[in-house]
Protein backbone atom coordinates (compact mmCIF):
# COMPACT_ATOMS: atom_id res chain seq x y z
CA UNK A 1 0.00 0.00 0.00
CA UNK A 2 1.37 3.71 -1.11
CA UNK A 3 2.41 5.43 2.25
CA UNK A 4 0.75 8.51 0.61
CA UNK A 5 -2.82 7.04 0.75
CA UNK A 6 -5.23 9.20 2.61
CA UNK A 7 -6.25 7.15 5.81
CA UNK A 8 -9.53 6.96 6.96
CA UNK A 9 -11.59 6.32 10.15
CA UNK A 10 -14.65 3.80 9.55
CA UNK A 11 -16.62 4.00 12.70
CA UNK A 12 -19.88 1.68 12.46
CA UNK A 13 -21.04 -1.61 14.88
CA UNK A 14 -21.97 -3.38 11.29
CA UNK A 15 -19.36 -5.49 10.54
CA UNK A 16 -21.18 -5.77 6.87
CA UNK A 17 -20.89 -1.95 6.27
CA UNK A 18 -17.30 -1.56 7.71
CA UNK A 19 -16.51 -4.74 6.13
CA UNK A 20 -17.52 -3.87 2.33
CA UNK A 21 -17.07 0.06 2.56
CA UNK A 22 -13.03 -0.99 3.79
CA UNK A 23 -12.91 -3.38 0.60
CA UNK A 24 -13.83 -0.44 -1.69
CA UNK A 25 -11.71 2.27 0.04
CA UNK A 26 -8.94 -0.52 -0.35
CA UNK A 27 -9.69 -0.61 -4.29
CA UNK A 28 -9.61 3.23 -4.31
CA UNK A 29 -6.24 2.97 -2.82
CA UNK A 30 -6.99 4.01 0.45
CA UNK A 31 -6.18 2.75 4.08
CA UNK A 32 -8.65 1.81 6.44
CA UNK A 33 -9.64 1.04 10.02
CA UNK A 34 -12.75 0.49 11.74
CA UNK A 35 -14.10 0.76 15.48
CA UNK A 36 -17.44 -0.60 16.45
CA UNK A 37 -17.69 2.24 18.96
CA UNK A 38 -17.08 5.35 19.93
CA UNK A 39 -15.00 4.77 22.99
CA UNK A 40 -12.87 1.99 20.63
CA UNK A 41 -12.59 5.36 17.76
CA UNK A 42 -11.45 7.61 20.68
CA UNK A 43 -8.62 4.85 21.21
CA UNK A 44 -7.78 4.73 17.24
CA UNK A 45 -7.85 8.35 16.89
CA UNK A 46 -5.67 9.09 20.19
CA UNK A 47 -2.96 6.42 19.35
CA UNK A 48 -2.70 8.05 15.88
CA UNK A 49 -3.29 11.67 16.39
CA UNK A 50 -0.03 13.85 15.69
CA UNK A 51 1.94 11.07 13.74
CA UNK A 52 2.62 10.06 10.25
CA UNK A 53 -0.28 7.45 10.51
CA UNK A 54 -2.96 10.40 11.54
CA UNK A 55 -6.50 10.07 9.86
CA UNK A 56 -7.65 12.41 6.60
CA UNK A 57 -11.16 11.68 7.68
CA UNK A 58 -13.91 9.52 9.51
CA UNK A 59 -16.75 8.06 8.27
CA UNK A 60 -19.64 7.82 11.06
CA UNK A 61 -22.42 6.35 11.84
CA UNK A 62 -24.43 7.95 13.95
CA UNK A 63 -26.34 4.96 16.72
CA UNK A 64 -23.54 3.59 18.00
CA UNK A 65 -23.94 1.24 21.17
CA UNK A 66 -22.05 3.20 23.63
CA UNK A 67 -23.36 6.72 22.18
CA UNK A 68 -25.30 9.03 19.32
CA UNK A 69 -22.70 10.05 16.57
CA UNK A 70 -23.35 13.94 17.18
CA UNK A 71 -22.93 13.77 20.63
CA UNK A 72 -19.38 12.13 19.94
CA UNK A 73 -18.97 14.49 16.93
CA UNK A 74 -19.85 17.63 18.81
CA UNK A 75 -16.61 16.73 21.44
CA UNK A 76 -14.44 15.91 18.67
CA UNK A 77 -15.11 19.81 17.22
CA UNK A 78 -13.84 21.42 20.14
CA UNK A 79 -10.41 19.99 19.67
CA UNK A 80 -10.27 18.96 16.25
CA UNK A 81 -11.46 20.27 12.34
CA UNK A 82 -11.02 16.61 11.06
CA UNK A 83 -13.38 16.16 8.11
CA UNK A 84 -16.13 13.77 9.14
CA UNK A 85 -18.91 12.31 6.83
CA UNK A 86 -21.96 10.93 8.79
CA UNK A 87 -23.71 7.86 7.64
CA UNK A 88 -27.51 7.27 8.93
CA UNK A 89 -30.51 5.39 8.00
CA UNK A 90 -32.60 8.03 9.21
CA UNK A 91 -33.50 10.15 6.03
CA UNK A 92 -34.78 13.07 7.67
CA UNK A 93 -33.69 17.02 6.35
CA UNK A 94 -33.88 17.82 9.73
CA UNK A 95 -31.43 15.75 11.05
CA UNK A 96 -29.08 16.43 8.10
CA UNK A 97 -29.30 20.05 9.47
CA UNK A 98 -28.61 19.23 12.90
CA UNK A 99 -25.90 17.01 11.70
CA UNK A 100 -24.21 19.93 9.54
CA UNK A 101 -25.01 22.67 12.09
CA UNK A 102 -22.69 20.63 14.68
CA UNK A 103 -19.77 20.40 12.17
CA UNK A 104 -20.14 17.19 9.82
CA UNK A 105 -18.25 17.84 6.18
CA UNK A 106 -21.16 15.63 4.56
CA UNK A 107 -23.94 13.75 5.44
CA UNK A 108 -24.96 10.77 3.56
CA UNK A 109 -27.87 8.31 3.56
CA UNK A 110 -28.07 4.37 4.39
CA UNK A 111 -28.36 2.31 2.03
CA UNK A 112 -25.96 3.80 0.13
CA UNK A 113 -23.35 3.07 -2.85
CA UNK A 114 -19.68 2.28 -1.73
CA UNK A 115 -18.55 4.14 -4.68
CA UNK A 116 -21.15 6.82 -3.35
CA UNK A 117 -19.28 6.74 -0.35
CA UNK A 118 -15.82 7.40 -2.42
CA UNK A 119 -16.54 9.90 -4.41
CA UNK A 120 -18.00 11.91 -1.29
CA UNK A 121 -14.83 11.14 0.78
CA UNK A 122 -12.61 12.05 -2.06
CA UNK A 123 -14.51 15.74 -2.39
CA UNK A 124 -14.27 16.53 0.99
CA UNK A 125 -10.91 16.19 0.94
CA UNK A 126 -10.13 18.00 -1.56
CA UNK A 127 -12.16 20.77 0.17
CA UNK A 128 -10.26 20.51 2.88
CA UNK A 129 -6.68 21.00 1.02
CA UNK A 130 -7.68 23.47 -0.96
CA UNK A 131 -5.34 26.68 -0.29
CA UNK A 132 -7.01 30.31 0.66
CA UNK A 133 -5.71 33.35 0.52
CA UNK A 134 -7.09 36.66 1.53
CA UNK A 135 -8.62 39.14 -0.31
CA UNK A 136 -5.81 41.74 0.19
CA UNK A 137 -3.33 38.72 -0.52
CA UNK A 138 -1.58 38.78 3.06
CA UNK A 139 -1.94 36.26 5.57
CA UNK A 140 -4.77 37.77 7.57
CA UNK A 141 -7.41 40.39 6.68
CA UNK A 142 -9.61 42.01 9.59
CA UNK A 143 -13.30 42.67 8.36
CA UNK A 144 -15.14 44.29 9.61
CA UNK A 145 -11.54 45.80 11.68
CA UNK A 146 -10.80 45.64 14.27
CA UNK A 147 -14.02 42.78 15.32
CA UNK A 148 -13.47 40.34 13.05
CA UNK A 149 -10.25 38.80 11.88
CA UNK A 150 -9.46 35.95 10.05
CA UNK A 151 -5.54 34.10 9.48
CA UNK A 152 -5.92 32.43 6.13
CA UNK A 153 -2.19 30.84 6.44
CA UNK A 154 -3.11 29.55 9.53
CA UNK A 155 -7.25 28.61 8.91
CA UNK A 156 -8.29 31.01 12.60
CA UNK A 157 -10.34 33.40 13.02
CA UNK A 158 -10.66 35.75 16.15
CA UNK A 159 -13.92 37.87 16.92
CA UNK A 160 -13.62 40.60 19.37
CA UNK A 161 -10.24 39.23 20.32
CA UNK A 162 -11.70 35.54 21.31
CA UNK A 163 -10.73 32.73 19.00
CA UNK A 164 -13.52 31.13 17.49
CA UNK A 165 -13.75 27.06 17.08
CA UNK A 166 -14.61 26.76 13.57
CA UNK A 167 -14.80 23.54 11.63
CA UNK A 168 -13.48 23.64 8.24
CA UNK A 169 -16.47 24.27 6.19
CA UNK A 170 -17.15 27.22 9.08
CA UNK A 171 -13.97 28.54 8.13
CA UNK A 172 -14.29 28.17 4.27
CA UNK A 173 -18.21 30.21 4.81
CA UNK A 174 -16.63 33.29 7.23
CA UNK A 175 -13.85 33.44 4.88
CA UNK A 176 -15.91 33.91 1.53
CA UNK A 177 -17.96 36.05 3.32
CA UNK A 178 -15.43 38.30 4.43
CA UNK A 179 -13.65 38.74 0.76
CA UNK A 180 -16.11 41.11 -0.09
CA UNK A 181 -18.50 42.93 3.14
CA UNK A 182 -21.53 44.44 1.55
CA UNK A 183 -21.47 42.22 -1.32
CA UNK A 184 -24.42 39.79 -1.61
CA UNK A 185 -23.38 35.88 -1.90
CA UNK A 186 -26.24 34.38 -3.37
CA UNK A 187 -26.90 30.45 -2.17
CA UNK A 188 -26.14 28.75 -4.71
CA UNK A 189 -22.79 30.88 -5.22
CA UNK A 190 -21.87 29.82 -1.57
CA UNK A 191 -22.95 26.12 -2.21
CA UNK A 192 -20.43 26.28 -5.13
CA UNK A 193 -17.46 27.56 -3.38
CA UNK A 194 -17.60 26.18 0.08
CA UNK A 195 -18.87 23.10 -0.68
CA UNK A 196 -17.83 22.39 -4.64
CA UNK A 197 -18.96 19.27 -6.02
CA UNK A 198 -20.12 18.24 -2.49
CA UNK A 199 -23.85 16.94 -2.76
CA UNK A 200 -25.16 19.45 -0.48
CA UNK A 201 -28.77 21.16 -0.73
CA UNK A 202 -29.36 25.08 -0.17
CA UNK A 203 -30.56 24.54 3.56
CA UNK A 204 -27.14 23.87 4.30
CA UNK A 205 -25.85 27.07 4.04
CA UNK A 206 -28.57 28.15 6.03
CA UNK A 207 -27.85 26.02 9.02
CA UNK A 208 -23.83 26.84 8.63
CA UNK A 209 -24.96 30.20 8.93
CA UNK A 210 -26.91 29.83 12.24
CA UNK A 211 -23.99 27.77 13.83
CA UNK A 212 -21.38 30.85 12.66
CA UNK A 213 -23.71 33.11 13.87
CA UNK A 214 -23.90 31.22 17.23
CA UNK A 215 -20.57 31.33 17.37
CA UNK A 216 -19.92 34.92 16.65
CA UNK A 217 -22.37 36.19 19.06
CA UNK A 218 -20.73 33.61 22.14
CA UNK A 219 -17.61 35.59 21.36
CA UNK A 220 -19.37 38.82 21.66
CA UNK A 221 -19.87 39.68 18.18
CA UNK A 222 -23.39 40.67 17.00
CA UNK A 223 -24.76 37.81 15.22
CA UNK A 224 -26.08 40.26 12.73
CA UNK A 225 -22.81 41.05 11.45
CA UNK A 226 -23.83 37.95 8.94
CA UNK A 227 -27.28 39.65 7.01
CA UNK A 228 -29.98 37.40 5.54
CA UNK A 229 -30.80 39.18 2.20
CA UNK A 230 -34.44 37.44 2.04
CA UNK A 231 -34.79 34.83 -0.68
CA UNK A 232 -31.07 35.81 -2.44
CA UNK A 233 -28.24 34.84 0.30
CA UNK A 234 -25.94 36.52 3.03
CA UNK A 235 -23.58 39.27 3.27
CA UNK A 236 -21.16 40.31 5.63
CA UNK A 237 -22.45 43.70 7.63
CA UNK A 238 -20.03 46.22 6.17
CA UNK A 239 -20.30 48.48 9.77
CA UNK A 240 -20.68 45.74 12.38
CA UNK A 241 -23.87 46.25 14.56
CA UNK A 242 -23.91 46.65 18.34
Amino acid sequence: MSTTANRVLLIDDEPAITESLAYAFARAGFETQSAASLAQADEVLAARSGTAEDFDLVVLDLMLPDGHGLEWLRALRTRSTLPVIILSSHDDPVDHIVGLEVGADDYIDKPFSPREVIARVRAVLRRAARPHTSSAGGAADALPAPLLLLDHEKRTAFANGTALNLSRTEFDLLSVLTSSPGRVFEREHLLDRVWGDVSVTERSVDAYVKALRKKLSEAGLSAEVIETVRGVGYRLAETPPR
